[in-house]
């Protein structure tokens, strides 16, 4: 992990004190189960409770020397509490405690990233309320279709962030599993309830089969989750990355007054933001790549995941947690501008409701094929700029659609008349109309809905 990108939360569940501490947590629990069933004397497990000790300096130090982190974790730690030392690690392999470890740290960092998801969703849901009737060109190709609500845009994207919380807190769950169950999982050198009692204490559940190690299908799915949500906040930092081109205009993310955008064009306003959210995007679907490698180890047990997963598993959720708090940033400092949308609904004559004449030229009688090729025809005179699009409807099928059927061809407000559904299924609020919003009486104006001109 790199400073740059890892939030302090995730930077101290993934701390080497963290890590060794957790081993130390089960070990000590462990002795404690070996008491309960009667093993070791109690007074030998309390007095591990009491004086065993974390030495990070002469666990590196034995480290080098025996090239085994846990065994130089064993042996420090036997330094520190005497004869009782005997009772330390007994009948336990490695994995039993870097696996069941390594569970409290996935399931730690997954709340953490949680917490910060629910103020991802919460800042989508806002602003999806707040700009639920603000129209703007909705793109299919990237090329302008019907309009729609900026406020439904968002809303998708809120639906889609919500599941990928959702489908990470359903992976953490599945991970968040211990196994001591000694060399091959048989619990041949300790017993079961050993094992319950040291997943009890950490708040773990017991795996029902392990072989030395937990199967890795659990971490491949965890990674993967990490990944799936990466990619969503990638959908949101694409639409906001597309709309600020120049050209389009009809959103900016924030950018501060002393922010320099180029080091050589002081005029430039670049997306970086959304651009770094992008990338990072792409480096979690690698990690979910080799997460899923990771999961056919050899036999009961090989350690070609281990080296992989000291990267992989700490970097993904760090990246996804700085992903995340780094897009509610943007979408709760969004800079709209409702005007530029308005404008590029109205483009051509507002062209793009094509569909409405469409379907009012059935209604007239007309067979799909001949209404279809005629405001396919006006649509491209409209391009040619011979007139807008209406201009030429109106002008040109005046005889066959009467003036209030072409009145409710181009009337913006149909574009808003069916988002409510929308928004009580996703459980969104629903406001009354804020002046200037599109309304029967003003089908004009479509689009100042809840802000006022220029960028906000």
């Amino acid at each position: 992990m790199i400073p740059r990108y890892t939030p302090a939360a995730i930077a101290a569940v993934f701390s080497d004190e963290s890590r060794l501490r957790r081993w130390l947590d089960v070990e000590l629990l462990a002795a404690e189960g070996w008491a309960a069933v009667g093993r070791i004397p109690a007074e030998a497990a309390a007095r591990l409770r009491a004086g065993a000790r974390v030495d990070p300096a002469r666990i590196a130090e034995l480290e080098a020397e025996q090239g085994h982190d846990v065994a130089a974790f064993v042996q420090a730690v036997q330094e520190t509490v005497g004869d009782e030392g005997r009772f330390f690690h007994l009948g336990l392999t490695s994995s039993d405690i870097v696996d069941t470890a390594l569970a409290t740290q996935l399931r730690d960092a997954a709340l953490r990233i949680d917490e910060d998801a629910a103020a991802l969703v919460e800042a989508l849901a806002a602003q999806a309320v707040r700009y639920r009737l603000t129209l703007m060109p909705g793109r299919t190709h990237g090329v302008h279709a019907e309009p729609l609500s900026l406020g439904v845009k968002l809303a998708n994207h809120y639906d889609e962030v919500r599941r990928g919380r959702a489908r990470l807190a359903a992976a953490a769950r599945e991970v968040a599993v211990g196994q001591v169950s000694g060399p091959v999982g048989t619990h041949t050198s300790v017993p079961p309830q050993v094992e319950e009692h040291v997943c009890r204490g950490l708040g773990l559940e017991v795996a029902d089969a392990a072989t030395q190690v937990l199967a890795r299908d659990r971490h491949a799915a965890f990674v993967a989750a990490v990944a799936i949500l990466g990619a969503s906040l990638e959908r949101l930092a694409t639409t906001i990355r597309l709309l600020q081109q120049t050209e389009v205009s009809e959103l900016e993310e924030p950018f501060a007054a002393r922010q320099k955008g180029s080091s050589a064009m002081p005029h430039k306003h670049n997306p970086v933001l959304s651009e770094r959210v992008c990338g990072m995007a792409r480096v979690l679907r690698g990690y979910a790549v080799t997460a899923m490698e990771d999961v056919a180890l050899w036999h009961e047990r090989d350690i070609s995941h281990s080296s992989a997963e000291r990267i992989v598993l700490p970097d993904s959720c760090a990246l996804l947690d700085y992903m995340v708090r780094l897009c509610t940033r943007l979408v709760t400092q969004v800079r709209v501008n409702p005007d530029k949308m308005l404008a590029d609904v109205e483009t051509l004559g507002r062209i793009t409701c094509s569909p409405r004449v469409l379907d009012a030229l059935l209604g007239a009688g007309w067979s799909r094929e001949r209404a279809y090729r005629e405001v396919q025809a006006l649509a491209e005179r409209a391009r040619r700029g011979e007139a807008g699009f209406e201009t030429l409807v109106r002008s040109l099928l005046g005889e066959v659609l009467a003036p209030e059927g072409l009145d409710a061809c181009f009337d913006l407000s149909a574009y808003l008349a069916g988002i409510d559904g929308t928004y009580r299924r996703l459980g969104l609020e629903i406001r009354d109309a804020e002046p200037g919003t599109v309304t029967e009486e003003r089908p004009q104006l479509a689009v100042e809905a809840g802000i006022g001109g220029g960028l906000t």
